[in-house]
């Protein structure tokens, strides 16, 4: 069983930065999800065990940053630019697949969770 746990949420005004982190042991690729209330759960970014392959959905290209460093078992999402509209609970996922993955039910553990408010 891995164990996922995520950091760096919080209360931030429009234009601000934070920097997620979640450490996981292992060899797996891993994805940033984000909940909002009411709505599915949905990929953010992704990226492989290497660090060589990377994805950003449409929303976040140019304002987000998937990272890891396998040395210290911790990926990284550094937001920049943030926006009201990037308010959701995120998650950091792992999955067993080595190709860059998007769907939620292809991602193996899952961390609890981490609340981003973005509001001035």
């Amino acid at each position: 069983q891995v164990q996922l746990v995520e950091s760096g949420g919080g209360l931030v005004q429009p234009g601000d930065s934070l920097k997620l982190s979640c450490s996981a042991s292992g060899r797996y690729g891993m994805g940033w999800f984000m909940q909002a209330p009411g709505k599915d759960r949905g990929l953010v970014a992704c990226i492989t065990w290497s660090g060589r392959g990377t994805y950003y959905e449409d929303s976040v290209k140019g304002r987000f940053t998937i990272s890891r460093d396998n040395a210290k078992n911790t990926v990284y999402l550094e937001m920049n630019g943030l926006k009201p509209e990037d308010t959701a609970v995120y998650y950091c996922a792992a999955t067993k697949r080595v190709q860059l993955t998007y769907r939620p039910e292809e991602y193996d553990y899952w961390g609890q969770g981490t609340q981003v408010t973005v509001s001035s």
